[in-house]
């Protein structure tokens, strides 16, 4: 099919991004909503004295002014959900304090919500915010990556929320008894904020005589969010209608049920008219979930010969002031589905503790636990590496698992379906051209410049909900509707969607229109997130095809008058296997609806994933650094990559371009800050740096791929490994730069400012050793 799978088909969705034309939430706002204001904590801890409204409430244009008593007087669930905790290494369950929509008594971080103002326009609900006094006992902060300080919450008195591990303890630590060497590093996965270039926002109106609430807000999925409003309002799932028209990006944070959107519902329902409310950048930055946040001290065990035999992760991540949705799962359960890498290693142990620190909460981030995984084997490679004197890509032909061992069961007990990881280790190296690596190297000492080479070989398992839906519906004029139950923040899944019903339908793909993003068209979905859309929705998708097919076969028998069984699909129609008869596949939907047979031209089908599928792959980076300013220039990168069988080459190299840019930013400029009394100091984009196109160099893909077995279209996943992968790259190269000058185990952001102290700092130290 001229616009089937594996086509590099450029988006549809394209024209209207880039003309315009893109509808997102706030652009869908009522002109008459009202407007909210929230009043926000200026401390990072302390007990709530006195919250005086009444001036508030007397400014011009002033519809009305709430705090958490006006929640708990109408009987509303003041209570945020944890959706997933993990119990201690003892067994005894984590702390789980209650994290309330507005605070109620104590505020926990800068930015905490404790009163909501709603006005006829957004400077008089500014202005009525400014008039609420707000009055608050400081407490001491604790921002200190580190059990202790001033606890947060009753639960856990010396602010350690959880103690968790994974692994057999005593037979790794017999194995480093073994090894003829013992490498061990502390790795920092500093916190960084998500910011998407749509902050988040959110509308609602009550719908129904008021018996309903309608809520329109960029997601990354409707379902959990109507779940959660409902379940806030004491109302069944069904009296909430949620709605998600385009998305500006969401990388993990658009998950998730935030306190504005509650809050933004409570008041359209008390004041009987819509309202609406978009975040400031500043805003984002107070508000919004942060990612990473991790310190671990990272070791391998390895025998003479360079070959792993044991590996070994103790860290401490940040929570942030509460247990976010998914927040003690990310550095638990997620990271250790690829906590050992591509590496044929069987004993290993992760133990990770987790802190509530005076910070916004922190959760999922693209990749969401397993960028950090891959991050501590991979600079831990390195590192042997350069200690055993081995070149980077020999240490890791000798670990990497074979093709002939998979499938290979992790330590983390995951079963690696399919790869060819030493493969793509070649590929890598032969498309970086790493053989003229030392050429170059020397080009660049000649003008002043010092050269480094990263490489790094990533893993990611796809996560999620294991099932997923999908509906497909003839119009009368030959257009089909698909109705998915994931949800596009940008990655093309109107195209792809699209482009797998064309080639199996053969439909042209202008005639097919993918619906998502409502929870009353589309009663259930799993949403996006974990790389799951084209995996989960992709089998989907099949099956639905396929009973479609099945349905309107003995239609199409009847109309061949032949024998369903003599009947063979190709090109848009059933035919006969033996000669030329055919009847296209829309005359067979016109005879069904005849019929009325709506229930074969109107088709829904659920898929369960077999198991998991891995992406996998080797990035290669070089860099170069100015000794004299500490600025860092990314020079070549080379991605090879194992997605499976790909349904858009375009669209997945520009999920890898995505991520690589992501993985770049952390690494040498982004970073959120904040001071010793949990106040932020990256609060905009003057003190939060992020990448600009300068800063990126041209990334050359290769394709390798190993379809994976566990789903019909043999797909992958790809929307999270190009971060994976560039974060322990670029991380790496740096690392190789730096180790010029005698820099250990240097530790990102790499900004020039702090790559020149890690020069002056390590000659001052050589010439300190040697006078």
């Amino acid at each position: 099919m001229k616009f089937g799978t594996s086509q590099p088909v450029r988006r549809r969705e394209d024209s209207r991004f880039l003309t315009g034309r893109g509808r997102y939430a706030d652009d869908l706002a009522p002109r008459e909503a009202l407007h909210v204001a929230f009043v926000r904590s200026p401390v990072a801890h302390g007990r709530i004295g006195e919250i005086d409204i009444e001036a508030a409430r007397a400014m011009p244009g002033v519809r009305g002014v709430f705090t958490a008593a006006d929640l708990a007087a109408d009987g509303m669930n003041n209570a945020i959900p944890a959706i997933f905790t993990v119990d201690n290494r003892d067994g005894t369950p984590s702390a789980r304090p209650r994290r309330p929509v507005m605070a109620e008594e104590r505020v926990r971080h800068v930015g905490e919500i404790v009163a909501a103002v709603v006005a006829d326009t957004p400077e008089a609900a500014a202005d009525g915010a400014e008039a609420v006094l707000l009055e608050i006992d400081e407490l001491p902060a604790h921002v200190t990556l580190a059990p202790g300080g001033e606890p947060l919450h009753e639960e856990a008195p010396d602010n350690l929320a959880f103690d968790w591990a994974l692994g057999d303890a005593e037979a790794v630590e017999a194995a480093f008894a073994e090894a003829a060497h013992r490498i061990r590093l502390e790795v920092e996965d500093h916190r960084v904020s998500p910011v998407p270039l749509e902050t988040r926002g959110a509308w609602a109106r009550p719908i129904a005589g008021g018996e309903r609430l309608e809520i329109t807000l960029g997601s990354q999925g409707v379902w959990r969010i109507r779940e959660d409003i409902a379940d806030f309002f004491g109302w069944e799932a069904e009296r909430v209608h949620v709605v998600t028209p385009d998305v500006g990006g969401g990388f993990g944070m658009k998950i998730f049920t935030f306190p504005e959107y509650y809050l933004v519902a409570y008041a359209a329902r008390k004041l009987g008219a819509p309202v609406r409310w978009q975040a400031s950048r500043s805003e984002a930055f107070l508000s919004d979930t942060g990612g990473r946040g991790i310190v671990a001290t990272v070791e391998g065990a390895f025998d003479a010969e360079g070959r792993l035999l044991a590996y070994r992760v103790d860290g401490i991540c940040d929570l942030g002031a509460y247990n976010s949705h998914f927040g003690q799962n990310i550095q638990t359960f997620l990271a250790t589905r690829v906590m050992t890498g591509v590496y044929r290693v069987e004993k290993a142990l992760w133990r990770m503790r987790g802190v509530f620190t005076n910070t916004p909460p922190v959760d999922a981030y693209r990749g969401a636990g397993r960028p950090e995984a891959n991050l501590d084997i991979e600079r831990l490679m390195d590192e042997a590496a350069r200690r055993l004197g081995l070149d980077p890509f020999e240490i890791r032909r000798r670990n990497v698992i074979p093709r002939e061992a998979l499938p290979w069961k992790t330590p983390g007990g995951e079963v690696y379906d399919v790869g060819d990881f030493a493969r793509l280790l070649e590929t890598a190296a032969a498309e970086a051209f790493v053989e003229g690596y030392a050429a170059r190297k020397a080009a660049s000492a000649a003008r002043g410049k010092v050269r480094g080479l990263g490489v790094a070989a990533y893993i990611e398992a796809v996560l999620g909900d294991p099932s997923e839906g999908a509906r497909i519906r003839f119009g009368e004029d030959g257009t089909v509707e698909l109705h998915v139950g994931t949800q596009s923040t940008g990655q093309g899944h109107e195209t792809a969607f699209a482009q797998i019903v064309s080639e199996r339908l053969g439909i042209d793909i202008d005639r097919i229109r993918v619906v998502m993003g409502d929870s009353d068209i589309i009663p259930r979905g799993g949403g996006t997130g974990g790389s799951r859309s084209l995996t989960a929705e992709g089998a989907a998708i099949v099956t639905a095809t396929d009973r479609l097919l099945e349905g309107l076969r003995p239609i199409a028998a009847e109309l061949l008058e032949s024998a369903e069984e003599a009947l063979r699909f190709e090109d848009g129609g059933f035919r006969l296997a033996a000669g030329n008869r055919f009847v296209p596949l829309l005359e067979v939907v016109a005879e069904a609806r005849r019929r009325g047979r709506e229930d074969l031209v109107d088709v829904a089908a659920r898929h369960k994933l077999a198991g998991r599928s891995f992406p996998n792959g080797v990035h290669v980076v070089e860099i170069e650094l100015d000794p004299e300013t500490g600025k860092i220039e990314i020079v070549r990168y080379a991605a090879a990559d194992d997605f499976g069988n790909i349904v858009n080459p375009l669209l997945v190299e520009g999920q890898v371009h995505g991520g690589v840019a992501q993985g770049i930013g952390q690494v040498l400029m982004e970073r959120m800050v904040f001071d010793a009394d949990g106040q932020p100091l990256t609060g905009s984009f003057m003190d939060y740096a992020l990448p600009r196109a300068d800063d990126l160099p041209f990334i050359d893909t290769f394709f390798v791929p190993v379809p994976s077995l566990n789903n019909p279209l043999g797909t992958k996943g790809c929307g999270e490994a190009g971060v994976a992968g560039s974060l322990a790259a670029v991380t790496n190269a740096v690392a190789d730069a730096l180790a010029a000058f005698g820099v250990e185990n240097p530790q990102m952001p790499f900004t020039p400012g702090r790559v020149w102290r890690m020069i002056r700092e390590a000659g001052q130290e050589r010439a300190q050793a040697g006078g």
